[in-house]
Parts: C-alpha cells; structure tokens; sequence
C-alpha cells in the first residue's frame, strides 16, 4: 500500500518538475534552456570625450558578467543571443557647488562622472526578450579625476553590467 501511494504521488511530481522550461540560478537570472551561446561584440566608444581604455574596459566587465553568472558559453560569430552596442556619454560635471570665502567664484565641492551605455540585446530563439535602450550611471567624488578614474570606471562599469545583465536575463 505504502509503495503504491509513493508512486502515486512522487512519480507524477517527477514527471512534472522535469518539464519545466526555465533554468533558475541563485542571482535571479532566467535563461531559457535553448539559449546555449551569446556573442557580447565590442562596444565601441562614441562619447564626445573618449578614454583610451574605456571600451576594452567596458567589454570585458560584460562579458566577465555573463561567463561567472551564467551557463552560457561566449562565442564568436553565430550564436543564440547577441549582445552589443556603444559607450554614449562620458561626462565629468559638477554635482555639488561650494561657496568661497573670499568673494571668488564658488567651486564643485563634489564633481560627477557619468557614463551612459547604448546596448542592444537580441535573442534569436524568443524575440519578446530583445531589447535596445541606453543605461547610465554616476559616481560622486572630490578633488581631481586623474587620481582615481580607473577605479571610479570600474565602479560605475560593475553598476552598467549588472543593469544590462538584469535587463537581458533577469526580465526586471
């Protein structure tokens, strides 16, 4: 008897769980199982003020993405998805304006990188996930950007990347 209500119950529950048609991972992300090979181009830097690394940059944040969140294998050329676009904007402009003591102009006590990316997301297999929009993010700081602009890069290229990758993969 017991055997029987086991297999009455458990078998068909097997049997359902097995036709499920989304891969679910702990970071949120939904990839359908067709979709086996995405190819992230390069983004090309199109911004009225250009950082020689920036696109290098950019791209490989993306594409580092992808590879440690998902089971999907970046390829060259022909793939179930494609990932691409361009670097739009980079502007440093103050954010917050300090008054002087001494009847001089006032100054950025805090000045603002901003960096907007236009990416483009085509998934061959299920066309309602493609999408194209631009994204932008900014970090605050003081003082000179020389000092510390890789490393504010790299902040707002973390922030960019998992924007784009929720979009494409989270379905947010």
């Amino acid at each position: 008897m017991r055997k029987s209500l086991f297999f009455l119950l458990v078998v068909p529950l097997l049997l359902v769980s097995q036709s499920c048609s989304y891969r679910l991972s702990l970071d949120g992300a939904s990839i359908p199982p067709e979709l086996k090979t995405i190819n992230v181009m390069f983004f090309e830097n199109t911004a009225p003020l250009v950082v020689n690394n920036m696109s290098q940059l950019f791209t490989e944040a993306l594409k580092e993405r992808i590879r440690s969140q998902t089971s999907l294998s970046l390829v060259r050329g022909e793939a179930d998805a494609t990932m691409e676009g361009q670097i739009t904007g980079y502007t440093i402009a103050p954010a917050a304006i300090q008054a002087t003591s001494d009847n001089r102009q006032p100054i950025a006590g805090q000045t603002r990188l901003s960096i907007t990316v236009k990416a483009k997301y085509t998934n061959i297999a299920n066309k309602k996930y493609n999408f194209e929009e631009s994204f932008t993010r900014f970090k605050d700081f003081s003082g000179e950007i020389a000092p510390v602009e890789q490393s504010l890069i790299a902040d707002i290229n973390k922030q960019l990347t998992e924007d784009i990758f929720n979009r494409a993969f989270a379905n947010w």
